[in-house]
């Protein structure tokens, strides 16, 4: 055989030898490694990587006990970089998926807090305050005695405030536009809603007003005592003493 024949004999079997080692599998990680890098990238703030690493647990389907905790971590990576759509659904599906698990009433908080923090102006859209609500109201329902009810207490009462102040600038604005009708309706039925906020004031204020530009001075004079009952300090008491006399005047004149 000639060195030559010999040589290209040799290159070729070099060239397979490295095709199949290129080509051989990577040894797979244990879900425990994986959910050790996760961590890892937890710690670091990492949170996008922390969250592809807890799901690769998930598939590694090791153990119920490691991919539930997988479940719950991949919720609050997503609560910890601030993607709070995301984190509520993570949250709710947690808690499908394991609804007598320990940590249940915690998804639960969680999922709360995460529609409570999507909150922005009451000139925009409302529905996050709306799920707020439903949430934090459905976790003081299972869980009373908890230790995160005071909090979901207070986030609860402000964001029913939030819904009064929605309310009453709805209906001030079809005051301004000339839909009296329409505004009184929307700002009695806040007053019903709401009867105990401490921000009830203006939407007395307002409602009265808009009485007394319906031409009903008795209704107007109800709303106006219940403000100076329920707020005797409050400025928009003040602000009625003064639209009510002003009114009266006009009356007075138009006689």
């Amino acid at each position: 055989m000639s060195l030559r024949i010999v040589s290209s004999l040799a290159l070729f079997s070099l060239v397979t030898l490295l095709a199949s080692c290129s080509s051989a599998p990577k040894p797979v990680k244990s879900a425990d490694q994986y959910y050790q890098e996760a961590e890892a990238a937890y710690a670091r703030r990492n949170y996008e990587e922390a969250v592809t690493a807890y799901k690769k647990v998930k598939e590694a389907y090791s153990s119920p006990e490691l991919t539930a905790k997988a479940e719950l971590k991949i919720a609050d990576a997503h609560y910890a970089n601030e993607s709070y759509i995301e984190a509520a659904a993570a949250y709710e599906d947690f808690r499908k998926l394991h609804p007598t698990n320990p940590k249940a009433p915690y998804a639960l908080y969680r999922a709360a807090l995460s529609h409570y923090h999507q909150i922005t102006g009451i000139d925009t859209d409302q529905t996050p305050v709306k799920n707020a609500v439903i949430t934090l109201e459905s976790f003081l329902r299972q869980y009373p005695s908890s230790e995160y009810a005071p909090e979901v207490r207070e986030k609860l009462a402000d964001c029913r405030d939030k819904q009064l102040e929605y309310e009453t600038y709805v209906g001030n604005f079809y005051l301004r536009t000339d839909k009296t009708a329409a505004g009184i309706k929307r700002l009695s039925d806040a007053v019903l809603h709401f009867p105990k906020s401490p921000k009830l004031d203006r939407t007395l204020y307002l409602l009265g007003k808009g009485y007394l530009e319906e031409g009903n001075r008795q209704q107007a004079d109800l709303v106006f005592s219940q403000l100076a009952s329920q707020f005797p300090g409050s400025e928009y008491h003040k602000e009625a003493v003064k639209t009510a006399a002003k009114f009266a005047g006009y009356t007075s004149h138009g006689k």
